[in-house]
């Protein structure tokens, strides 16, 4: 009874429409796509206490891996609304009371990571090159969406060098030899 409380409470506070409660507390698939549809709008509206909220909720859900889904689902799109790193640090600051509970468990340090990668990024889309030990702490999946995405010559130069995969210093080495032939 507690879930569908707080499933209801969840999609009303996000203003999700067209939502059947019944389906998404039987249904951990339903349930995880009712969650990012309220953690989009959520992060849409820009509005803070709302997400602490949503968190909340979320963290609440008896399968941690759909908590889990829909919360880095709200950090990835919060991030890619930021506007600078330090308000995505500021934002992320907020949401760490919650993830350090109980309730986030061991996902809360995946999340944690996440905030990590995407401050990174932030910071690199902002003109700064991050040390090798910046680097060095960001997830595998990080680093391949950098050496994919930058534009920078030193920052896929030190990805060429010290990426964590072979994978990700080639796709680096690629793009900065491209990027250097092109000057």
């Amino acid at each position: 009874m507690a879930l569908h409380a707080d499933v209801a409470a969840l999609v009303a506070d996000a203003g999700v429409l067209g939502v059947d409660v019944d389906a998404a507390v039987e249904d951990e698939h339903v349930r995880v796509r009712v969650y990012c549809e309220a953690v989009t709008a959520v992060a849409a509206s820009c509005r803070p206490d709302a997400e602490r909220r949503i968190v909340a909720l979320i963290l609440r859900d008896p399968v941690s891996s759909v908590a889990k889904t829909a919360i880095v689902q709200l950090v990835d799109e919060v991030a890619k609304r930021a506007g600078d790193p330090g308000g995505f640090q500021r934002w992320a600051a907020g949401l760490l009371p919650e993830l350090q509970s109980s309730k986030a468990g061991v996902h809360g340090e995946f999340v944690r990571r996440r905030v990590h990668d995407w401050s990174v990024y932030l910071a690199i889309e902002e003109g700064r090159t991050p040390t090798p030990a910046e680097l060095a702490g960001t997830t595998p999946w990080m680093q391949r969406m950098l050496a994919e995405r930058a534009t920078g010559l030193p920052v896929l130069e030190l990805l060429a060098e010290s990426g964590g995969t072979r994978k990700v210093r080639n796709i680096a080495r690629h793009r900065a030899g491209a990027l250097t032939r092109g000057r």
